[in-house]
């Protein structure tokens, strides 16, 4: 069925209803159906829909000033933001700078190219090469698909990207190796094939990972002591540590910024989603001060632009959503370690689907959880891709009125499938027993 509008969509065979409004974790479509957000969209809304005070703060900056050109001027929003931004990401980033960009991809290709150039400065400027992991993702521009490990999303344009080396990501409930020790040691073991890589390797300017895997993987976390050692194998190989942050910065873990549950500092921190928490195209660089002092007392500026970086109506949005959640208290809102929080409602609820014979693993943390489709509890082996287990759970549920985001390709890029979820933090306890009683339900429905 061919479902053409003058709208390129993402499919031309799928019917998309058309949404006109939002409030808290709620959309409304054109038909008056209700759907609760139970993905933050794709884990971007985070402070919920609808709240007066961003509208409000874009407007105040489009009617004084809605744009210029960074080759030109900064702005007031620009300056204040940045400093604001610095002093939420803590310690590690005192004296650093932020660039802002309209989006996760543009911040990826941006610190891909900031760790070039600091490379370049400090005189190593054969260092050109950034190693990723298998199982990632990070974007889909060309610079940011040649770090990314998703298969499907890197196949068709492979002959136009860098093939540059991944590495083996943790993924602890399908474990290359031993995990008897609570996952200590296979930490270790991924973080050794990092040492092996860049041992081998005199080109490489850095390493980028997620802290906690997005969408490819369904919110899986490190293994203990795993970014520790992958940051100081990094410092020892003088590699840059580049933490992709757009899904699981400002406040989706229940942290400011996911490192912070393992005390790790990356040299450039990226993120996006939740930064705007939807209602603007932005994203944010943060570079630490040994990244801007180097280019600063170096050649004095970074080659590399967008016309719409910094646009100062996104960095109001921007500004007004980081002061509306640190206001209302919504980090730790979604801290999962906290029982009486949204986010520890939402994780034991989300953990009772485990009962289900085709639920493998319920696993994350803060307000971002995954849940693994298996056809075989006990081998864990997955659903026939043909099958798109995950996408008929995802229609079901949609059906009911609870948005999830579906994915496949956990296991190997191809088979595997999962849900990532990601509501927004003001999620009461009466919507998470819904949703969750509405996704099981969904659930059995695909078994049929």
């Amino acid at each position: 069925m061919d479902l053409r509008t003058p709208v390129l969509r993402r499919s031309f065979r799928k019917p998309f209803p058309v949404a006109v409004r939002g409030e808290g974790v709620y959309v409304w479509d054109t038909e008056g159906k209700r759907y609760l957000d139970f993905a933050g969209s794709a884990a971007v809304n985070f402070i919920g829909h609808g709240v007066p005070e961003i509208s409000a703060a874009m407007a105040a900056q489009a009617a004084k000033l809605e744009f210029v050109h960074t080759s030109q001027f900064t702005t007031p929003v620009a300056e204040a933001y940045a400093q604001e931004l610095l002093d939420f990401a803590g310690e590690n980033f005192r004296g650093g700078a932020v660039y802002f960009t309209c989006g996760g991809s543009e911040t990826v290709e941006t610190a891909l190219k900031l760790a070039r150039q600091y490379q370049v400065e400090i005189g190593q400027s054969k260092r050109s090469q950034v190693l990723s992991r298998t199982q990632s993702y990070h974007g889909s521009t060309l610079g940011a698909l040649s770090v990314s490990g998703n298969k499907k999303r890197r196949e068709m344009y492979l002959p136009m990207v860098r093939e540059w080396a991944h590495i083996g990501i943790p993924y602890c409930y399908r474990c290359q190796y031993d995990c008897s020790d609570g996952c200590r040691n296979c930490g270790q073991e991924y973080a050794a094939e990092l040492d092996r890589a860049l041992a081998a390797n005199d080109e490489a300017a850095a390493f980028i990972c997620e802290p906690v895997s997005g969408a490819t993987l369904g919110a899986v976390i490190p293994p203990p002591g795993y970014l520790q050692s992958t940051a100081e194998v990094c410092r020892r190989h003088g590699v840059l540590l580049i933490a992709d942050e757009v899904m699981t910065g400002m406040g989706r873990t229940g942290r400011n910024f996911a490192v912070e549950h393992w005390d790790v500092a990356p040299d450039i921190l990226v993120t996006a989603k939740g930064l705007s928490s939807g209602y603007a195209p932005l994203g944010a660089v943060l570079a630490s001060k040994k990244v801007v002092d180097a280019i600063a007392e170096g050649s004095g500026a970074f080659l590399h632009g967008f016309t719409y970086n910094a646009h100062p109506v996104s960095l109001a949005a921007g500004q007004a959503v980081l002061k509306h959640l640190q206001e209302h208290k919504l980090v730790a809102a979604a801290d999962s370690a906290r029982k009486d929080s949204p986010a520890g409602k939402l994780k034991a609820a989300l953990e009772t689907l485990c009962e289900l014979e085709v639920v493998g693993d319920v696993r994350g943390i803060g307000l971002l959880w995954g849940v693994e489709f298996v056809a075989d509890k006990s081998s864990k082996r997955p659903f026939p891709p043909e099958k798109t287990f995950s996408a008929r759970v995802g229609q079901a549920a949609a059906k009911r009125g609870v948005m999830v985001y579906p994915m496949q390709g956990s296991v190997d890029g191809i088979a595997g499938d999962h849900l990532l979820l990601a509501p927004p933090a003001v999620l009461t306890s009466e919507q998470i027993t819904w949703a969750v009683g509405e996704l099981r339900a969904a659930i059995l429905e695909a078994m049929k």
